[in-house]
């Protein structure tokens, strides 16, 4: 905005120059008024494109994971987005004199992390029946704001929430982007299942199943077209389907295939076409291969893909996201809690502890990994052990910090503005003491998240 007393500046020279005017002749006309006003507006929009800019000092900056880290950079942030990188300390004073500096001169400085699989409206435990019934939309509305601001404090700046209520998960989404609370950019995805299928619910008595059951259920492809129609309508960025089993479902049904080729295939077509991209919950390979042939975009778990599954994954370009610590938090549970129904634990023992084998596996071969943990299973906040087991499990940590911010920016189709630090990206920015390329539990020590331009840890 201009500031209207140079208006009135300027005004009132180009009023005395008419009145000397018209008191004598004039030679040629001058410039000098329109000179003064460039000058005025010129000192008035220089104060407002400096009011926000922050100039951080990276003693390393990984700027592009899966490049050489870099030493000693300056990042300059305007308005939320990197303007420029540049060698060496440059000092603030250059680009203004409100430009604030950020010292991280001793940190290792790189991208937000981003999480493509949490469930913020709750955790996993022995009261998750309980809450069901005993809390309402607006208590578990307020505990994902808690929630995300954990997620967000732990360095992940993005995530992909796969399942929630509708209406909870895109009001938070909204909240945060419009600066009212303070959380992770959020993807709201919503699920599409097939009647009894792993994201209906179960375990409950009739009248609380009757009650609480999804309004995008279907059967058939006619039906799931119509369901994914419904989920946009109303808000979702993305789609998920459970193309099988689930090991927290409290049934005997298994971990093989649920969904109908046909009705994946309705469910792939319907979303792409409205710019939503899909991905399938998907642990037994039969399951896996259905779902990679239908079209998605990525598969959750993955827990026992085989060789058609990897072709297939190669073949389409389709990323796992394999949640390798939701596999260890069910194995933990189920040992050591007694809250897990008979069919939950078998599964949990039998699925929770092949995850990690079968993702060494499909990691060697060539499939392409984002980075996700399936938290609410987990605790929200320690994210960064997903890390931790992938590098355990054989990833280099080159390729699990690449995971988690390059190939995760590409999966949620938002690598033009995260997953890099360069110009014209938004400022998600996080810092740790030391490397996590020489050691990858540095992630679970965040010191420094910047978020859109705004430091929320420091």
């Amino acid at each position: 905005m201009f500031n209207y007393s140079i208006f009135q500046l300027v005004a009132s020279i180009d009023d005395a120059a008419v009145n000397k005017t018209k008191s004598k002749p004039k030679p040629k006309p001058k410039v000098a008024s329109r000179s003064l006003l460039a000058i005025a507006l010129g000192a008035t929009i220089s104060m407002p494109a400096f009011a926000d800019t922050k100039v951080i000092h990276a003693g390393q900056l990984l700027a592009v994971p899966g490049e050489k880290p870099l030493s000693k950079q300056t990042l300059v942030v305007k308005d939320g987005v990197i303007s420029a990188v540049k060698k060496g300390f440059i000092a603030p004073s250059q680009y203004g004199e409100s430009a604030q500096l950020i010292d991280l001169s001793s940190s290792f400085v790189m991208p937000g992390l981003m999480d493509m699989h949490v469930h913020l409206h709750g955790e996993l435990g022995p009261n998750n029946h309980k809450e069901t019934v005993q809390m309402s939309d607006a208590d578990i509305a307020m505990k994902s704001v808690y929630f995300a601001n954990k997620t967000l404090m732990a360095g992940f700046t993005t995530v992909r929430d796969l399942l929630n209520q509708p209406e909870q998960i895109n009001a938070l989404r909204d909240a945060i982007n419009k600066g009212w609370v303070d959380g992770p950019r959020i993807i709201a995805g919503a699920g599409v299942s097939v009647t009894g299928g792993h994201l209906d619910v179960d375990g409950m008595a009739p009248d609380i199943l009757k009650l609480k059951s999804p309004e995008t259920l279907c059967d058939g492809p006619y039906e799931c077209r119509k369901a994914v129609r419904h989920a946009i309508k109303y808000g979702a960025d993305v789609i998920k389907i459970a193309s099988t089993g689930g090991v927290l479902s409290d049934t005997t049904t298994g971990t093989g295939q649920q969904m109908a080729d046909d009705e994946m295939k309705a469910i792939v077509d319907a979303a792409h076409v409205l710019g939503r991209k899909v991905t399938s919950h998907a642990h037994a390979a039969d399951g896996i291969n259905a779902a990679l042939r239908a079209g998605v975009d990525s598969v959750e778990h993955g827990s026992y893909a085989n060789e058609e599954s990897i072709k297939l994954f190669k073949q389409t370009g389709a990323y796992l996201v394999p949640t390798l610590l939701a596999g260890d938090t069910v194995v933990n549970m189920a040992k050591t809690s007694d809250f897990m129904s008979a069919p939950i634990k078998a599964k949990a023992i039998r699925v929770g502890a092949d995850m990690l084998k079968n993702f060494t596996r499909a990691y060697q071969s060539g499939v392409k990994i984002a980075y996700g943990t399936d938290s609410g299973v987990s605790k929200h906040g320690t994210n960064a052990k997903e890390a931790v087991l992938m590098y355990q499990a054989g990833m280099t940590t080159q390729d699990v910090l690449k995971a988690a911010t390059v190939n995760a920016a590409d999966l949620a189709g938002m690598s033009n503005k995260l997953g890099t630090l360069e110009a014209g990206k938004y400022a998600d920015i996080i810092a740790t003491d030391a490397s996590p390329l020489k050691n990858i539990e540095e992630l679970m020590d965040v010191d420094f998240v910047m978020k859109g331009g705004k430091v929320y840890k420091q």
